[in-house]
């Protein structure tokens, strides 16, 4: 599958790896980085909703400090590479991007339905922004971090939204897990799941916390809120 250019709003372009798939359903989803840049987790991810029926499309979100990041999970230095990029990471520059890679989705050749988004780790975080500052029509975040600080977001929120939360999240602790709880579940349009004895990246296969029974009972959910929301 190939990397396309995205322009950007502010000027400047970004690539993006677009999955087109066979069957196509008409409707697209952006797959949201991680802190590792549009790798070959994310490139697998869009190739699994390309299978699924669905345009695919990972823009990447750390150009705006070095463009093409791919790193490698399980590499200590990259580790430490991702984490200085997602220091400098500027989350409202990121949300200007998705809406212009949703933009470029819906002009795709293919598209003629609706559009969804879904974020993993830091992308679970801008899946979650997406639902409250853009028009897409639906949208999953895994393990999504720093969300308990933008519950003030949910006012304008205007697409439904699902998160799946990792009970022993490292980086997520209870506490954060508590005020998600409190200032989301009285909103009719978001979802939370609770995955119990699960860690961060539960759903990341080969990961060092995949927890396979809850990577499909949350893949599985993930699948049917898409087909609810963008197909039916």
């Amino acid at each position: 599958m190939p990397d396309i250019t995205i322009q950007a709003a502010d000027g400047g372009s970004f690539s993006a790896y677009l999955a087109t798939p066979e069957t196509p359903n008409g409707s697209g989803v952006i797959a949201i980085q991680e802190i590792f840049g549009v790798n070959k987790v994310m490139r697998d991810i869009c190739d699994g909703l390309a299978a699924q029926g669905y345009l695919a499309i990972s823009p990447d979100l750390f150009w705006r400090q070095e463009p093409g990041i791919q790193l490698n999970v399980y590499d200590e230095a990259e580790w430490a590479k991702a984490f200085k990029l997602f220091g400098g990471f500027d989350q409202d520059k990121a949300v200007d991007d998705i809406e212009a890679t949703l933009a470029t989705l819906r002009r795709t050749d293919g598209f003629s339905g609706k559009a969804g988004a879904v974020g993993y780790c830091l992308g679970g975080r801008m899946a979650y922004l997406t639902a409250c500052r853009t028009d897409i029509d639906a949208a999953v975040g895994y393990y999504g971090v720093g969300i308990d600080g933008l519950l003030d977001e949910a006012k304008t929120m205007k697409a439904p939204l699902v998160l799946h939360i990792a009970a022993e999240d490292g980086f997520v602790d209870k506490a954060a897990q508590a005020k998600m709880h409190a200032g989301l579940d009285g909103n009719p349009k978001v979802t939370l799941y609770d995955y119990a004895g699960v860690d961060h990246a539960f759903a990341r296969e080969g990961g060092d916390h995949y927890d396979a029974a809850a990577a499909k009972r949350a893949n599985d959910r993930t699948a049917a809120f898409f087909r609810s929301t963008l197909l039916g």
